[in-house]
């Protein structure tokens, strides 16, 4: 039995999560005092949670300074099972200066310019940070030029997952970082987008982008750098696009170039499977000429599977001029193209350890775009050791020795158990199903458990009055995230993951 080492995590988790049953709530509806976005983050205090109720709001909302604490952050959230959308305008919400705070659950659509908008108001003396944007969704943006669903402009600290980015400006990305670090971006669907679904530039470093699925993810799916002007670089002394940007266990289909790297140093793309890029696999650019920038060096390419056809194995990578492909490492790679049973492989700058040229992996693809592997694919086992990702694309531990590719194949079933002392077990945990609650207080039969939703609005969304001392209950139709489970006086915490 393996213990589950974010038991420490997950208990801050829980704190923080009561400190926000302190704040207030204050309710948006069409027809409540509040009408709006913007009307109530002047009223928000930290700790306090913006509910807005179901509706379809086209106001534009402007909001500087909205700031919670380490303690006490502010939540803005859609109410358990309403559809709260926002619709047209140029930018739906415009966020300067925000710390401490997370949105959920809201859909932005048919804006002009970008979705959504977060910015440290122009100056990185004072970042944007502490951000957590969770089971949001992104969708048809009414923009043709260089606008993005979400763009980001100076914000540490952050985490976006779960979300669904569809249909892009043409021009645009799903997500933009100019001068943006230390952030995860996890568990994501990007699908039909225009230049890129994720782009990282003007000196954004230390990225993780992980457990994503790209369907037809642009001209560039993860475009690791760009050309950023002087003047928007943060910070304002950084000789480089993009630095530390490792994009681990995703799945790529389609796009004219599932990976670019332009102006970009020390990054790694590992684990990963790109199906049928339409033109190349892979570009090494350079765009940002300036002097004294660092040229795209230093980066690796490690344990993908890169399945193609005719239309990008001639070359499979485009390699453009000032750059220094010389300094790249790829080993452990699986290359196949379906269509020429003699291709002989990539065009790669230098040469490659371990590398496996024109096996078929036996990959499939399904009707929704979601790639498997099957049990005898000869990826099985032959990737290199790493500490990262740990997990693949499904979230099973890599095995050792790990498969090449997103999919980890015939992953081992381990049981994970969160230890703690608490008079309430709840087992599995994380869970996904069934979850089992065993009361293990002295002497005590109890009548009532209560399941608060602890991420979003801080609610009741499941109860049971019966007397049990172990009782199995379907957690099926909650969403993924933490909870906490409320026997009489005792407490303990559930992470339902999916």
């Amino acid at each position: 039995m393996i213990k589950y080492t974010l038991f420490v995590k997950s208990l801050l988790v829980f704190l923080f999560a009561i400190n926000l049953l302190l704040g207030k709530t204050i309710e948006v509806c069409p027809n409540c005092p509040i009408q709006n976005l913007q009307s109530a983050a002047k009223e928000a205090k930290p700790g306090d949670t913006i509910l807005i109720r179901a509706g379809i709001y086209t106001s534009s909302n402007y909001i500087s300074d909205l700031q919670g604490t380490n303690e006490n952050w502010i939540i803005i959230t859609a109410k358990l099972g309403e559809e709260v959308v926002f619709r047209g305008q140029s930018t739906a919400i415009q966020l300067s200066d925000p710390a401490y705070l997370k949105i959920s659950n809201l859909i932005f659509e048919a804006q002009t310019a970008n979705g959504v908008n977060i910015d440290d108001g122009g100056s990185y003396r004072s970042p944007a940070y502490n951000i957590i944007i969770e089971n949001c969704q992104w969708r048809s943006i009414n923009a043709t030029g260089n606008n993005d669903m979400l763009k980001m402009s100076g914000v540490d600290n952050f985490l976006i997952k779960n979300c669904t980015f569809k249909n892009g400006s043409p021009g645009g990305s799903g997500i933009d970082m100019v001068g943006c670090h230390n952030g995860i971006i996890k568990n994501c669907f990007f699908i039909d987008q225009g230049s890129n679904s994720i782009q990282n530039k003007g000196g954004t470093s230390q990225i993780t982008i992980q457990k994503n699925k790209f369907v037809n993810g642009g001209l560039r799916s993860i475009n690791i750098g760009g050309s950023t002007g002087l003047e928007y670089f943060r910070p304002q002394n950084a000789k480089y696009e993009a630095k530390e940007i490792f994009v681990y266990s995703n799945t790529f289909v389609g796009s004219q170039a599932p990976i670019a790297f332009v102006g970009a140093i020390d990054c790694k793309v590992v684990n990963n499977t790109i199906y049928l890029p339409t033109k190349w696999a892979i570009r090494i650019l350079q765009e940002n000429n300036n002097e004294g920038f660092a040229k795209c060096s230093n980066n690796s390419f490690i344990n993908n599977i890169v399945y193609l056809d005719n239309n990008s194995s001639n070359p499979t990578m485009n390699i453009g001029p000032n750059t220094e492909p010389e300094t790249f490492v790829f080993s452990n790679n699986l290359w196949f193209n379906k269509d020429n049973l003699n291709w002989s492989g990539p065009n790669l700058p230098v040469s490659e350890q371990n590398s496996i040229r024109n096996i078929d992996p036996l990959i499939t693809k399904d009707t929704q775009n979601a790639l498997s592997i099957d049990k005898n694919s000869p990826a099985k086992g032959k990737g290199m050791e790493l500490t990262e990702p740990k997990e693949d694309i499904n979230g099973n531990l890599f095995n050792s020795p790990r498969s090449i590719g997103a999919i980890e194949v015939n992953p081992k079933i381990t049981n994970i158990e969160i230890s703690e002392n608490n008079e309430i077990k709840i087992f599995p945990n994380p869970a996904s199903g069934f979850v089992t609650i065993e009361n293990n207080i002295p002497n005590r039969i109890t009548n009532r458990i209560e399941i608060y939703n602890l991420l979003g609005y801080c609610e009741l969304v499941k109860e049971i009055n019966n007397q049990f001392s172990k009782v199995i209950i379907d957690i099926s139709q909650l969403s993924e995230g933490f909870y906490l489970v409320k026997v009489e006086n005792s407490c303990n915490y559930l992470i339902i993951q999916r």
